[in-house]
């Protein structure tokens, strides 16, 4: 049964309207409810200490190694043919150092970053056979060249 006859028909049309209201609400849903991450800083207060400043400065045995492998203690040159004779030698060094009978000195290692990294080892081994048990690197600070 067609009630119409004689009238065309509509073609279909879609209303945006209450589609667009519909997002509208979504889109103020999604800001209300975001949260925002803030990378705060933590505030706090450090301490504070009133203690005298060391008296006597612990002896220093400053041990240089360069890129091309050559040893220096103190500032002296120093052939490395084995750990024990590079201990032996940072033994004498400390027993040479004015004033430091029975201090067991602190080992500085300034390394060249083109080093060998078994260099620097040995160092460290021939601090141990020496029984020197404080130890250290030297390091630049990465500010303007």
């Amino acid at each position: 049964m067609n009630f119409r006859k004689g009238q065309s028909r509509e073609d279909p049309e879609i209303n945006l309207i209450p589609f667009i209201d519909v997002l509208l609400v979504i889109l103020i849903f999604l800001m209300v409810t975001t949260t925002y991450s803030k990378f705060t800083e933590l505030q706090i207060t450090l301490p504070t200490a009133d203690a005298e400043k060391a008296q006597d400065k612990p002896y220093e045995l400053n041990v240089t190694i360069d890129a091309k492998g050559n040893y220096t203690i103190d500032g002296a040159p120093v052939s490395f043919r084995d750990v024990s004779g590079f201990a032996e030698a940072m033994k004498s060094a400390a027993k040479a150092g004015a004033g430091t009978e029975g201090k067991t000195p602190v080992v500085i290692i300034n390394a060249d970053q083109f080093a060998m990294h078994q260099m620097v080892v040995n160092v460290m081994e021939a601090a141990r056979i020496a029984h020197f048990d404080k130890l250290t690197f030297a390091a630049q600070t990465s500010g303007a060249k």
